[in-house]
């Protein structure tokens, strides 16, 4: 079938988010030019590059698909993780503009399960914005059909790790771990038996203690254990030792022992 011809709108919208993209190109072209001339970028220059980054991707929000909702969310994601592994221009504006990145990622592509680690960690973490990741996992969660639940059990574990650790709500977070642990029990595999077993003991947890330092270790393990950068592992270590925990690294896998009570 013809893919039917744009409107006028939607080649505004495309030449726009092209123009958009070739100001990006043309900014990381300046900011590769002053690192071979051993030229520190300005403060000033980071803050045009972000005003840049926002502009580009609250174009990439009202861009229409096309039917190419995946090539989307893909350039949005890959951008993402130029933008949060640039630390010199994060630490001059922060990191704001990665809950925009993630909303085009779930509403393009919720079952982008690769991206759900990257960006609900940054959104949490570095943007400090745990409700608005709360929001966009449940939409992901909504969208995720029976066939990937099992696969998808974290995006319930990252959820109710929010919902405790930064809203303060253990009676949610416990209702997030047992859909975890009934998402992960779907599958036969003895590593997401385990997981369902772990999710279920940390819902136990809430239920006889909500303050339980316990399950703010078991939830700052998910996160280490989830984690994909070495700034939010750092993160996650300090409030897990902070807490009493100890951690265990052996052949690349990490164990925790819980504080004594």
């Amino acid at each position: 079938m013809q893919r039917p011809l744009l409107n006028g709108n939607e080649i505004l919208a495309l030449a726009i988010a092209l123009c958009t993209g070739l100001g990006v190109v043309t900014m990381q072209r300046e900011k590769l030019q002053a690192q071979a001339a051993n030229q520190p970028q300005t403060q000033q220059f980071y803050r045009r590059e972000e005003r840049q980054i926002k502009t580009s991707v609250t174009l990439l929000k009202n861009l229409p698909s096309l039917g190419y909702d995946n090539l989307v969310a893909n350039w949005a994601f890959l951008n993402f993780i130029q933008y949060f592994g640039d630390d010199s221009a994060r630490a001059v504006t922060g990191y704001p503009v990665s809950p925009d990145f993630f909303e085009v990622v779930v509403e393009r592509d919720p079952l982008f399960l690769n991206m759900y680690p990257y960006l609900s960690s940054s959104v949490t973490l570095f943007a400090g914005n745990p409700t608005k990741t709360i929001d966009l996992l449940s939409q992901g969660i909504e969208a995720m059909p029976p066939a990937l639940q099992a696969e998808a059990y974290f995006l319930w574990q990252s959820k109710a790790t929010d919902e405790l650790l930064f809203l303060g709500d253990p009676q949610a977070a416990r209702q997030s771990y047992l859909n975890a642990a009934q998402w992960a029990s779907q599958s036969e595999d003895p590593e997401y038996q385990a997981i369902a077993a772990r999710s279920r003991a940390t819902a136990e947890f809430l239920a006889t203690n909500p303050d339980s330092r316990n399950a703010r270790v078991a939830a700052w393990f998910n996160i280490l254990a989830g984690a994909i950068d070495d700034k939010t592992r750092a993160i996650a270590v300090q409030q897990i030792q902070d807490l009493g925990g100890k951690i265990i690294q052996h052949n690349g896998q990490f164990r925790i022992t819980f504080p004594e009570s």
